[in-house]
Order: C-alpha cells, then sequence, then structure tokens
C-alpha cells in the first residue's frame, strides 16, 4: 500500500482530547481534512493540521501523487509519558496533578489504493 506517514511524539496534549480532533479527519480527503482542521476550535485541532501538513509533504516526496486526491489513511492517537506535579493545598496537604502527554500517528495514501473502513 503506498502511504506516507508523520509521527509527533511526546505532544502535551491529553490523548482523550486528542483523540475527539483526530475522529473527525480519519477517511476524510486531504483538502477536506485541513478545512475541518482549520475551523476546529481546539488546541489539538492546530497540532494535527501541522502533522497532517507534514504527512502529505512527505507523501509529495515519495512522490505517491497529487496531495488534493489523497486520504487520511490511518490517523491514532496514543498515550504517551505522564508528568507528575503536586499542587499546595490547605492545612499542608498536597493534590497530585497528571500532565497528560501523546503520541499521535497520521498516514496518507495515495488515490488509487482502497479505503479500509
Amino acid at each position: 500500500m503506498a502511504e506516507a506517514k508523520a509521527n509527533l511524539r511526546f505532544v502535551r496534549v491529553t490523548p482523550r482530547k486528542a483523540r475527539v480532533v483526530i475522529d473527525m479527519i480519519r477517511g476524510q480527503q486531504v483538502p477536506m481534512a485541513l478545512a475541518m482542521l482549520r475551523h476546529t476550535p481546539k488546541h489539538a485541532a492546530r497540532v494535527i493540521e501541522k502533522l497532517l501538513r507534514s504527512a502529505v509533504a512527505n507523501a509529495e516526496q515519495k512522490e505517491l501523487g497529487d496531495s488534493d486526491d489523497m486520504w487520511v489513511s490511518q490517523a491514532v492517537v496514543n498515550c504517551g509519558p505522564i508528568y507528575k506535579r503536586f499542587r499546595a493545598r490547605s492545612m499542608g496537604r498536597a493534590n497530585s496533578i497528571q500532565k497528560r502527554t501523546s503520541h499521535i500517528t497520521i498516514a496518507v495514501a495515495a488515490p488509487g489504493t482502497a479505503q479500509n473502513s
């Protein structure tokens, strides 16, 4: 299968919030996915848009075809490491804070390949 991938690791977006955005673009044509990401008011959308543009650039480098005909064949968000911090509370106590990270992978495929549903 002719496809090009782009990976982004250790990004400071929670996987749960990034999956909401990534589910919107999975299986879409690249121009439609970019338009959706551009008009989505979420922080994860900016990160994923930049990653999708990187995957398209990788596909053009591999000479897989025109970027307007490509589609998002794979879009995955996995959990990264969790940074653990503490916040001071009253009476000498502390609450833990978990700063979650994500590993995001996007693959775009050439127009001649079959879509997986």
